[in-house]
């Protein structure tokens, strides 16, 4: 069983089953996909997801006759005229025909004279009515735009999941359901760590006091350990002449994705989209020797950049965002393959702290770039050649999987892509290194070389922690809001008992406190209404205080994973929990 082939096929039985209910609806296209298959109709009414159940039925219905797969081509006159009134037909048709391809019209059902045809390239199970009828479900209704495009008019999208049983079907639906409620946009709200307001902008995220929390724990993690591995920290504007990105080369390259330029005293400026332009300008404020290489970068670097509106998506996708961004300028080839396996070393102990494993959790993509398409990528074969086996050459030697994948990479060169899934199963780029031949050309980058001669140096992009937004997301689902002490907002809530217990209660978070923990003493609600709170809230310690603790001065500590410590020293416990904050461990 080819289980894309069914897919497909059922992406044709729900067509019929659209065409049999709404006879004034216009089909588009219907794909496999991964999990499934959708339709993109043109309905002449709304239709909502409470109109699936009665398409499923039809689909169910129809099913058991459906034993014939048949094709035949056409003409483009005839296929034009079979789909006379359906645009969007008429459009792929049109299309087909310029290419010179075949066009061809597929008939799956009872047999060839009374089955649904539609125009298809192929791919279908001989007979679907084998196929088990209950290991396939619709799942939901979305809009979507005719060919993806802004300007073309909105369809409705109906997808359906199929897998090659009931069972399969059932634990996919399972996991789906588990990964919901780890979904970092559900635990954002409940958690009180960010919120978007449409008045502010779709995309442009706002950090509440718990998220800014985290997000601060994390930037002051990254600086720190960078400066610990040997890079600059500088800071430069968010704003530039958009003569900058002219002559970087990203304008028109990234134009698209880039906000339009802001007009005054008659310049062009433009919010940045990218560091390494800035960079690139300060490396060329002064003479540089090859003493001076590698030259290391770094900047914690607000950006900004379009994405369209149905792009979006919670912290993932977003118009502003702060990238963990860096610029290693280096003296020749040799030099710049030790900087990229460096750059490799840094983002795998960045990843191991945060628990972390490679093949696992992320994995390696090595990203090329398309020698024909000058338009898409700077032309330079030779250079693309040599960056492309130069990155290889590091992933074969580092060992464990990584994959390639043609024309994905930057314009100026080829990169080594780290990629994460989304609870949602949707692939990520969450860090990257990138080797680059292109720049230094474009912005007369030298350095003076051991026998005093001037030379051009080469440069390795990387970021080693990625956009703090996007990383911030996959954490939240990673630990499913259960974050580790070092980066948990409120890392101790103090619950006294009664009244009685308040003033202990205070003098332990004091304590804390003082000793550079984030603690907090509740007091309102009854015990048991705060101490359920706290699980909910996903605090990593709950201090009790009662009669015993506040006579002894000890404390009953409760933590996550079912850690309970009674009556000991408050110092021990002191102790113990900035251990694991300055050490970085969990529970």
């Amino acid at each position: 069983m080819n289980i894309e082939h069914t897919r497909h096929s059922l992406a044709h039985l729900l067509g019929a089953a659209v065409m049999s209910l709404y006879p004034d609806a216009k089909l588009t296209l219907g794909p496999a996909i991964e999990d499934g298959f959708y339709y993109d109709v043109s309905f002449a009414q709304n239709i909502s997801s409470d109109d699936l159940p009665k398409i499923e039925a039809k689909m169910r219905e129809m099913l058991p006759s459906w034993k014939s797969v048949s094709h035949r081509e056409v003409s483009k006159e005839e296929a034009l005229e079979y789909y006379k009134g359906n645009e969007f037909k008429i459009e792929l048709i049109n299309e087909i025909a310029e290419k010179g391809e075949k066009i061809t019209l597929y008939t799956m059902g009872p047999s060839a004279d009374s089955g649904f045809t539609d125009l298809c390239r192929g791919g279908h199970t001989d007979d679907l009515s084998s196929i088990d009828p209950e290991s396939f479900k619709l799942d939901r209704v979305a809009g979507a735009y005719w060919r993806g495009s802004e300007k073309n008019p909105m369809l409705t999208r109906i997808y359906g999941i199929a897998f090659e049983s009931k069972a399969s079907l059932d634990e996919f639906l399972h996991m789906r359901e588990e990964a919901e409620k780890r979904d970092h946009r559900k635990l954002g709200k409940e958690l009180g760590l960010f919120t978007f307001s449409q008045t502010v902008g779709q995309g442009l995220p706002i950090w509440l006091p718990k998220g800014a929390t985290i997000r601060r724990e994390l930037e002051r993690f990254i600086v720190d350990t960078e400066l610990d591995w040997g890079y600059l920290h500088v800071n430069t504007p968010d704003i530039a002449k958009l003569d900058l990105y002219r002559k970087s080369g990203h304008y028109p390259y990234y134009k698209e994705s880039m906000y339009a330029p802001i007009v005054i005293d008659d310049e062009e400026f433009m919010l940045r989209p990218m560091t390494c332009p800035h960079h690139f300008e300060l490396f060329s404020d002064s003479p540089k020797s090859y003493r001076d290489l590698p030259m290391r970068i770094a900047e914690l670097a607000k950006l900004y950049r379009y994405e369209a509106s149905g792009e979006l998506s919670g912290l993932v996708r977003v118009r502003g965002f702060c990238l963990a961004d860096a610029h290693i300028i280096c003296a020749d080839p040799k030099q710049a393959q030790d900087e990229v396996s460096k750059a490799l070393d840094l983002i795998e102990y960045v990843a191991n702290v945060f628990g972390l494993k490679r093949d696992i959790d992320y994995w390696y993509r090595l990203s090329l770039g398309d020698r024909t398409d000058d338009k898409k990528y700077y032309k330079n074969d030779s250079a693309w050649d040599e960056g492309e086996a130069l990155l290889r050459e590091i992933l074969v030697g580092r060992g464990g999987k990584f994959y390639e994948a043609e024309n994905e990479a930057a314009f100026y060169g080829p990169k080594i892509d780290i990629q994460m899934k989304d609870v949602r199963g949707k692939d990520n780029t969450a860090f990257t290194v990138q080797y680059d031949f292109c720049m230094p050309e474009r912005f007369n980058l030298e350095y003076t070389a051991q026998d005093g001669t001037k030379k051009r140096p080469l440069v390795v992009h990387r970021s080693s922690i990625g956009a703090i937004e996007r990383v911030m997301a996959f954490l939240i689902e990673h630990y499913a809001g259960a974050f580790p002490v070092w980066i948990s907002p409120l890392q101790v809530a103090v619950l006294p008992v009664g009244e009685m217990h308040e003033e202990y209660a205070m003098e332990i978070t004091k304590a804390l406190k003082d000793a550079g923990v984030r603690a907090e003493t509740w007091t309102t609600d009854g015990l048991g209404k705060r101490i359920r709170k706290a699980k909910i809230e996903k605090v990593p310690y709950q201090i009790v205080i009662g009669d015993k603790e506040r006579d002894a001065k000890t404390v009953t500590v409760e933590g996550r994973n079912d850690l309970k410590l009674e009556q000991i020293k408050l110092d021990e416990f002191v102790t113990r929990i900035v251990s694991e904050i300055k050490n970085r461990k969990d529970l």
